[in-house]
């Protein structure tokens, strides 16, 4: 079974704003930067408290049955009513486009990602199904019930700057990291080494049910039960780690900062393979790879 690296309590990051905290449920990790966690899944918010109408940035879309929460935090932090100027998805799996269909219709808004991810947020393909012989739990074991079939946002889907900017995101770049799907991308500013790294790697075993609900600080690469490149994977984070970023927030478990975070994010890089790839998996071996198509499933 694969490992993980572990990080001491204090590389986690608090929230800096308790009075949004406790009527949104978001945790502000920057002046301009919270996250709401949705069960088993982190939404992330961009923008100043009190930006206002089409003055802030959703990055994912959370789990399924999570619009109202979604919404009481927009509302919290950015006041009420107020409608992002833009949706920017690190990828399109089912845990980070649960609500996309109601609230790009709801808020009447763009919908960016990768172009890769097309097929799977325009009704068109399904992603390859779910790896259960990956082992680490609960959560893995339950996988085949995860639903893989696509959104259909083609009316407000767009496809991310080939500049490498983020739309309504000023001084942010996106980064191609593929292997937990072919478009995923992660987020990056350089000008205070913040990432936003999707689930290329994770803070919290997700496969499993237990460390899910713990939450303890580690790092772990994607999850195991939805990765369908792993050489892709490994790239994307060696790709990550030479950023040296000084804050991570991932789709997945608690944000974490500092040279103690570095540390363990070198680590996975450096022994991804012993670290973050199962030993046994329909993937391992035999990726899906969707740039060539092969990945692709009809619904």
């Amino acid at each position: 079974m694969a490992q993980q690296v572990e990080v001491s309590p204090e590389a986690v990051i608090t929230g800096l704003d308790a009075e949004v905290d406790e009527a949104g449920g978001t945790h502000a990790i920057m002046p301009d930067l919270a996250y709401r966690r949705l069960a088993i899944a982190n939404v992330v918010l961009f923008g100043s408290v009190g930006a206002g109408d089409r003055g802030w940035v959703l990055i994912d879309a959370g789990v399924p049955g999570a619009r109202g929460r979604i919404e009481k935090a927009a509302a919290a932090r950015f006041g009420e009513g107020a409608r992002p100027a833009a949706i920017v998805l690190t990828h399109g799996h089912f845990d980070h486009v649960g609500v996309l269909e109601d609230l790009a219709e709801a808020w009447d808004v763009p919908v960016y990602a990768h172009p890769l991810e097309r097929p799977y947020l325009d009704g068109s393909a399904s992603y390859p199904p779910p790896d259960p012989s990956v082992g680490g739990g609960l959560m893995a074991r339950i996988s085949p019930l995860y639903p893989t079939r696509p959104v259909d946002v083609s009316k407000r889907l767009r496809i991310l700057p080939e500049d490498a900017t983020v739309p309504s995101m000023p001084g942010w770049l996106w980064i191609h990291t593929p292997g937990h799907s072919a478009g995923h991308v992660s987020l990056w500013r350089a000008s205070d080494r913040t990432l936003i790294a999707g689930d290329a790697f994770v803070t919290t075993a997700q496969e499993s049910a237990y460390a899910v609900a713990v939450q303890e600080p580690e790092i772990h690469g994607p999850p195991m039960y939805l990765t369908t490149d792993w050489e892709a994977a490994r790239r994307s984070v060696e790709t990550l780690a030479a950023l040296e970023p000084e804050r991570v927030i991932t789709g997945h478990g608690r944000p974490l900062e500092g040279p103690d975070m570095r540390r363990a994010l070198d680590a996975l890089a450096r022994d991804f393979d012993q670290i973050a790839v199962p030993k046994h998996g329909r993937y391992v071996e035999d990726p899906a790879i969707a740039a060539d198509g092969s990945a692709y499933r009809k619904p």
